[in-house]
């Protein structure tokens, strides 16, 4: 484990908001309280108070115009912004990536562990979803065969993958040619109540909690409750909210953001949280969980890492509004075989305690001897 003498950084693609990346990144600052922070951009007042405590090194991205909304777009900066850090002098660094961060050039002795969120989407499997398909995406082609090499090139640069899934260390090894550990991220179960919705009445509509981009698949949500009948809550919002209202029927209501006071008793009124997304991993489903909510996931990404098929959900292995409608019909008729005490123990064993022993771990591992892995193949 590393002493407190040690210099750490911590690198974290960006700091404009509080989600479930920035979580992730409190518990390891709890862990190394004498960190230092590295971020291309920052915004105080959206991140948790922890992240204020400590020293903030931002990029030069972070005095451009517009950076706020526009932060993605200076997305063909990224690589060269992340390099320009000066982590010389620091012994154990520490990156939490889901785009860029793991770049860092560190010292030649420092280790290097990487808590891989995803690898980056843009570059490899959503890049369609960011850039368009077909020839809305071909001025982009050259930027992005670029933003490939450069992020299998820079992968070189870690000693150890951490994942926060199964299904991201595939895609590690898969684009990488790298192992990786698995350390899945947590549920704040201080924020959910112990006691389960048994105690409660079914409010009668199903729940999505999620941001608005197209392959969250909320529109997958949306037709299955208009042809089912079922009353739909959605709380989030994002750049796909025009076309997904321009779908939405009588029973779909939009709630925007909700506190977590609020969102609690969403959770534990709703028959069901639906999350029809192909995701890394995927807090919601958890946070449902935690209130003794069943969630009905589509079988592919981190929700089977999470959801027990059956018992604290149901999966279904076709994405369309149809599969998802026979799982709602399914859940319906079922609805005595998924215990909100089976789901509240599930989510349970996703501690903030259990994520910080186990990442914690990993590192101490590292800094006992282990051996830096070769570079990959290219």
């Amino acid at each position: 484990m590393a002493t407190r003498t040690d210099r750490i950084a911590v690198i974290h693609d960006w700091l404009i908001a509080s989600r479930g990346g920035e979580n992730v990144l409190d518990a390891i600052l709890e862990l190394y309280p004498q960190a230092d922070i590295f971020t291309l951009f920052y915004d105080a007042e959206k991140v948790p108070e922890r992240v204020r405590r400590h020293k903030v090194h931002v990029s030069f991205l972070n005095r451009l115009p517009f950076r706020r909304k526009l932060y993605r777009h200076y997305l063909p900066f990224f690589p060269l912004a992340i390099e320009s850090f000066d982590l010389n002098g620091y012994d154990l660094v520490i990156s939490s990536s889901h785009c860029v961060a793991k770049g860092v050039i560190v010292s030649p002795g420092a280790r290097h562990v990487c808590f891989c969120h995803t690898p980056m989407r843009y570059a490899w499997d959503r890049r369609a979803d960011y850039f368009g398909a077909g020839w809305k995406s071909a001025p982009f082609l050259p930027f992005l065969h670029y933003l490939r090499l450069w992020d299998v090139s820079s992968s070189a640069r870690v000693d150890e993958f951490v994942a926060n899934s199964a299904w991201v260390a595939e895609r590690i090894r898969k684009y990488y040619r790298r192992s990786a550990k698995i350390v899945h991220p947590f549920v704040d179960l201080s924020a959910f109540p112990s006691i389960s919705r048994e105690s409660r009445s079914d409010g009668g509509y199903y729940l999505v909690v999620s941001a608005f981009a197209p392959y969250k698949r909320i529109d997958l949500a949306i037709e299955a409750c208009e042809k089912m009948g079922r009353a739909l809550k959605i709380v989030g919002e994002g750049q796909d909210e025009a076309r997904l209202r321009s779908l939405a029927g009588p029973r779909t209501e939009f709630l925007g953001r909700r506190t977590s006071a609020e969102l609690r008793d969403l959770y534990l009124g709703a028959r069901a949280l639906l999350f029809p997304g192909e995701e890394d991993f995927g807090i919601t489903p958890l946070e449902a969980m935690a209130c003794g909510t069943p969630v009905i996931a589509f079988g592919r990404g981190g929700a089977t890492e999470t959801i027990v098929d059956g018992k604290t959900g149901l999966l279904f292995l076709e994405q369309t509004a149809e599969a998802l409608a026979r799982a709602m019909a399914q859940l319906e008729k079922d609805s005595g075989a998924l215990s909100a005490r089976a789901c509240r123990k599930q989510a349970e064993s996703f501690s903030r305690a259990m994520f910080q022993q186990k990442l914690a771990a990993v590192i101490e591992s590292l800094e006992a001897g282990a051996e830096k892995p070769l570079s990959p193949t290219l």
